[in-house]
């Protein structure tokens, strides 16, 4: 579907083009449904605490929100008619610092404080930003840049004049969509400052103003009142000075802002409301679900209209026996995936949401895969609609996900992201025709941590392969499954036992398969696998190689699936080796090992030692030895 004539989020947009398609985007002021996310601002940032997910998605999430708390100060504008434009800030004790203030490009008021000299080249600014999504404009690293307005603001503090300028960094969705700029003490205006010529006064103690912006905590300077005192002093008696005097407020702000929950296209759920002459209705539930007319065109205009819009059987109706329209948009495609989880725990209840019973036994969900791209958008999503849900009464927790792990992503043979056009893409029914689907399964879980990016090795499929077909032949051609038990394995099966269930409980997978392995080759090494030890290790294998596993439970006389088998267990007593391999160092160099027992007696260790290096001497001279017990034996010589 083309994308043209459809509004897109912050998140689709990449480079000035749709995400989907490559088609240009420009920003401009539309009517939208939106959702209030903002009310449950606190709330979200609350919950954070309590999750298990990784710090740096629950960090980016908080940063997202944005909750920080400051000051609104109002900035007149010199020589207008009563115009001015309120600034929020959290460093309200440095506004004797500020030296100019920059304006969102597309706030009305930069129509009215636009001289007639600069008006073409803010005209031209401003088409520039409209096409850039808020993730661009905000780009740290990005060059600045910016216009001059040809106007000036009153530094409410000081009465001094300051130039106000446009900047695609300021963006009007965040706080009021202006700023003041402290430019020797924050570094993004420093650089903007040092580029275009601006003034840097430095208003606390500190750093070296003409090599960067000091960022750090000072003592005040230059800021007549307020000198000689700290941060929290500074800032607090700042406030009270701009409340005194009516020109500011102390204020709690947030970056997040109103979900957008309507798109111009025809794919997605209707918006259930009608428009009469003058109200909007809402749907009763007896209507519901409103059900998407058939059209012959799917493609939405140039002008922004909604495609449905071509549908006017449907669109023209009635409400309450009064002639209505529908509303035309549609909802994003987060309406859905925002709740899916609750509605998989009962999806065929007519009646409700889900059951209340079954919602309070499976709920909250235990345990969540998925990639950090969604930190801002599917799993903050999710969380408001729980946490708004739970409010209402129609769910029994806050928070949706109590456990949250990252999968990495699996690159190409070349350490890239795959792509058609980097020509690395590894087409997965390949592999499965090729290796089988188990031996897919266990290379992906064997490639390394879960969370981890991982390039593709063809090798890598082979010898997890190769591991399969091992344990084919051992439980198919060897014949050393027996009911008779093997005290040279009784060790090592305890211990696999505990180490793959502690692995899979911490999604270390990559380390369980390594330990299975091991496992099996100490196995082929024996005469004697006792089948109690077969079975249990059917059992681990079977996440990893459900396929393999359920064929070798049958051939082992099972006509049950194994899937639903009690998993094994182990004794602790019986996973602690009773023997260690100590080695043995002349002057630092390892020259041998010796096998002994676990807190064995220093003069039997002094034996068994000297007992394999009195022949490796070679006429030198013991000077000293040196014991570490059970960690190593190092003998001086000469």
């Amino acid at each position: 579907m083309k994308n043209f004539g459809c509004v897109l989020s912050n998140d689709e947009v990449i480079d000035g083009k749709s995400e989907r398609g490559g088609f240009p985007v420009v920003r401009k002021n539309m009517k939208q449904w939106v959702l209030d996310i903002p009310k449950y601002a606190d709330i979200l940032l609350d919950g954070l605490d309590n999750l298990d997910w990784p710090e740096s998605t629950k960090e980016i999430q908080r940063n997202w929100i944005g909750r920080s708390e400051g000051a609104e100060v109002r900035f007149k504008v010199a020589n207008s008619s009563g115009l001015e434009f309120t600034v929020f800030t959290t460093r309200p004790d440095t506004l004797f610092g500020a030296t100019y203030c920059v304006l969102a490009p597309e706030l009305d008021i930069v129509n009215n404080i636009t001289t007639s000299f600069q008006k073409q080249d803010v005209e031209e600014y401003k088409k520039l930003a409209a096409s850039k999504s808020d993730l661009e404009r905000t780009e740290l690293n990005k060059e600045k840049t910016g216009v001059f307005t040809g106007s000036y603001a009153i530094n409410p503090v000081n009465g001094k004049q300051i130039p106000i300028w446009i900047s695609d960094y300021v963006l009007s969705t965040y706080g009021t969509g202006c700023i003041m700029a402290v430019p020797a003490h924050d570094q993004r205006d420093y650089e903007f400052a040092s580029k275009f010529g601006i003034e840097i006064i430095p208003v606390l103690e500190g750093g070296d103003i003409s090599k960067e912006a000091f960022t750090g905590d000072g003592i005040h300077i230059n800021s007549d009142f307020l000198n000689g005192l700290n941060k929290e002093d500074g800032i607090r008696k700042m406030i009270l000075w701009l409340e005194k005097n009516n020109v500011g407020t102390k204020k709690i702000n947030y970056k997040l802002r109103e979900w957008i929950f309507a798109r111009q296209r025809y794919w997605g759920e209707p918006i259930p409301i009608v428009y009469l002459d003058d109200e909007m209705k809402a749907l009763a539930d007896n209507e519901l679900p409103l059900i998407l007319p058939k059209l012959e065109d799917y493609a939405p205009s140039k002008s922004g209209v909604s495609p449905l819009d071509k549908a006017t059987d449907w669109v023209n109706t009635t409400f309450d026996g009064k002639k209505a329209t529908r509303e035309t948009s549609t909802m994003p495609g987060s309406a859905g995936s925002s709740w899916y989880f609750l509605r998989y725990i009962d999806p065929k209840n007519q009646n409700e949401l889900a059951d209340k019973k079954l919602l309070e036994y499976w709920m909250p969900v235990d345990l969540y895969v998925g990639g950090p791209e969604h930190a801002v958008g599917h799993l903050l999503y999710s969380r408001f609609w729980n946490n708004f849900l739970y409010n209402k009464g129609y769910v029994p927790v806050k928070e949706p996900f109590t456990k949250l792990r990252h999968q990495g992503m699996i690159l190409g043979t070349n350490g890239e992201k795959m792509s058609k056009s980097k020509g690395n893409v590894i087409n997965p029914d390949d592999m499965v025709k090729q290796y089988g689907a188990d031996s897919l399964r266990v290379y992906e879980m064997f490639m390394g941590p879960i969370e981890s990016a991982k390039p593709w090795d063809p090798n890598g499929i082979d010898g997890s392969k190769k591991f399969l077909d091992k344990i084919w032949r051992l439980y198919t051609e060897s014949n050393k499954i027996s009911d008779s038990s093997n005290k040279n394995l009784e060790r090592i099966y305890h211990y696999t036992v505990k180490k793959v269930t502690n692995d899979y409980e911490t999604m270390n997978f990559n380390t369980a398969i390594s330990q299975m392995m091991i496992f099996i080759n100490t196995v082929n090494k024996e005469k004697v696998l006792p089948i109690e030890y077969a079975e249990g290790f059917l059992k681990l294998l079977n996440p990893v190689a459900p396929h393999i596993t359920e064929e070798l439970w049958n051939i082992l006389g099972h006509n049950n699936t194994i899937s639903y088998e009690k998993w094994p267990t182990y004794d602790e007593e019986k996973t602690i080796a009773n023997t260690i391999t100590l080695p043995i160092q002349f002057n630092g160099k390892l020259k041998a090992t010796i096998e002994i027992s676990l807190d064995e007696e220093e003069n039997s260790v002094k034996n068994k030692v000297h007992n394999i290096i009195d022949s490796k001497l070679n006429d030198k001279t013991i000077i000293k030895e040196i014991y570490v017990k059970n960690k190593i034996y190092n003998i001086v010589v000469k």
